[in-house]
């Protein structure tokens, strides 16, 4: 009997290891369709611009169509994501140099409550303007399945860069220097 214990528990960890490695395929590979539209050089319109969600900390609801005519760097986050708040030092910078030149830095919650998220903006003294996505039906066309992702939207209202893992300062730097029209 125990001659086939130790080869059946080995079994059975390998097939839940697929199980689970075929999932997160199944997920990540049609999630990121758009990230994949703009890494092939396309410019998709930002989907949801139009709708309007609760602005942290206010009664107030905005959109990222109030927005048009500046480059918006949209950080989709949670309070309890490891990577999200390694990154935070980068997006302080990368809100200066947005402001600096007419751009705005807007965050946007993934699977987080309001509580964590004003948490997490008060901790890493975070000043830019955060959505509420409570239900993340608002970044689901995005693709976003997982955090920290990063878009950033063109004066125009179209997705110049796609980011769907957690920021470098590299990419944020050469990033930020093609689309504001800082570098050639």
């Amino acid at each position: 009997m125990r001659r086939y214990l130790v080869p059946s528990v080995v079994s059975a960890v390998v097939v839940a290891l697929l199980a689970v490695l075929a999932f997160g395929v199944s997920v990540n590979g049609a999630g990121n369709a758009l990230a994949a539209r703009v890494a092939r050089g396309q410019r998709p319109p930002a989907p949801n611009d139009t709708v309007r969600l609760q602005l942290l900390g206010s009664s107030r609801r905005e959109s990222l169509s109030q927005l048009r005519g500046k480059v918006v760097m949209l950080n989709v986050f949670a309070g309890w994501c490891v990577a999200c708040q390694d990154e935070t030092p980068l997006l302080r910078r990368a809100q200066r140099l947005l402001l600096a030149h007419g751009g705005e830095l807007v965050g946007m919650t993934y699977q987080d409550s309001s509580t964590d998220a004003a948490g997490y903006m008060r901790r890493y003294h975070l000043s830019y303007p955060v959505l509420l996505d409570p239900g993340d039906t608002f970044v689901g066309p995005y693709g976003v399945n997982g955090v920290p992702e990063t878009f950033i939207i063109g004066r125009n209202g179209r997705i110049l860069a796609a980011r769907t893992f957690q920021l470098s300062g590299t990419w944020v730097s050469r990033t930020l220097d093609r689309v504001l029209g800082l570098k050639a």
